[in-house]
């Protein structure tokens, strides 16, 4: 049993009023809304800051939370709304990011059912493949090193793990084959407790150098 909330923002610094941009004669936002309907979510809530995305969503028969404009990231968000829908501790919650129209509704269930599996981990997250090393260079790209249990040991923007004999001449063509590389996909599952510690603590100091909110 899970809950999803899609934090969308209409003051985006790259696309101003990106979640309302139509996609095949809908907004964005009803295409992610929808796909995070056909999941197993006991409820779907979308969490905004801005009266003209709540109105849209509330014309296609969303549920909205309005938050406050002074969140420094979206898990902040998230925790506001876990308080407003008065979620328990040991709820589950899915980030589900509101410029996603194509997230398929499995990968929802999925890293859902990966929190409620690890009981001693507070975050679930998800992570494929990278399929080229083009791929693997890119900073926007991210990447994470786990343990073989499974459990994320770092994420970066850089390479890694760094194999040292292979990437002595440069950017290979071909990925080494005694290095398993996974590219993180930013779709998250909290325990609701969690979220209400997240939010007491100070960015640190990996977090401000590679911009990633979960280092």
């Amino acid at each position: 049993m899970f809950h999803v909330i899609i934090p969308a923002r209409h003051a985006s610094t790259r696309l101003p009023g990106k979640p309302l941009l139509p996609i095949a004669g809908k907004p964005m936002i009803q295409h992610v809304w929808q796909q995070a309907c056909r999941s197993h979510a006991q409820s779907v809530t979308v969490a905004t800051d801005d009266q003209r995305i709540a109105a849209v969503c509330r014309d296609f028969g969303a549920e909205v939370v309005m938050t406050r404009t002074d969140h420094p990231s979206g898990t902040d968000r998230l925790q506001e709304v876990a308080v407003k829908l008065g979620l328990k501790d040991d709820d589950a919650v899915v980030n589900v990011q509101g410029d996603e129209p194509l997230l398929p509704p499995a990968l929802i269930d999925q890293v859902a059912d990966n929190l409620r599996r690890f009981e001693a981990a507070s975050i679930a997250t998800l992570a494929e493949p990278f399929s080229d090393s083009a791929t693997l260079f890119n900073p926007n790209a991210v990447k994470v090193v786990c343990d073989h249990q499974g459990y994320a040991l770092y994420f970066s923007r850089a390479p890694m793990p760094w194999c040292r004999d292979d990437f002595a001449a440069g950017r290979p063509e071909l990925l080494p084959a005694l290095c398993s590389f996974r590219r993180h996909i930013g779709l998250y599952a909290y325990k609701v407790g969690f979220l209400h510690e997240y939010v007491s603590w100070p960015a640190a100091p990996l977090e401000q150098a590679e911009s990633l909110e979960q280092l």
